[in-house]
């Protein structure tokens, strides 16, 4: 697998990491009563609260963007860890998507990447 990883363009691993988190996601939306929306290379979760949280591609950057209530976020694929990090606090995609998940629901989910 580790040789054609690193084949996978950049529209592809975006793919990839938004079906994972449409899946990952929808799969707690009962318990956690979340909405999961995907149009494209955008996914939005819309919560009970009226907020939301938009995750979606940003190619001429090769960055997926992520916009919640508490700010906006940029996450860039780094080869060398195979995760998506933000580019100022270095985090990985789904550890940041669900720590913004808790602050809307009161509880950290599990994600599957």
């Amino acid at each position: 697998m580790g040789n054609h990883e690193h084949r996978m363009t950049f529209a592809d691993r975006v793919d990839a990491c938004l079906s994972s988190f449409e899946t990952s996601i929808d799969r707690l939306s009962d318990e956690f009563d979340i909405d999961v929306l995907r149009a494209g290379n955008v996914l939005t979760l819309a919560f009970d609260n009226q907020h939301r949280i938009i995750v979606n591609s940003q190619e001429a950057a090769k960055e997926i963007w992520v916009a919640a209530r508490s700010g906006g976020f940029h996450f860039r694929w780094d080869d060398a860890t195979n995760q998506w990090n933000d580019t100022r606090s270095g985090d990985d995609l789904r550890d940041a998507l669900a720590r913004l998940i808790e602050i809307e629901t009161g509880v950290a989910p599990k994600l599957q990447l």
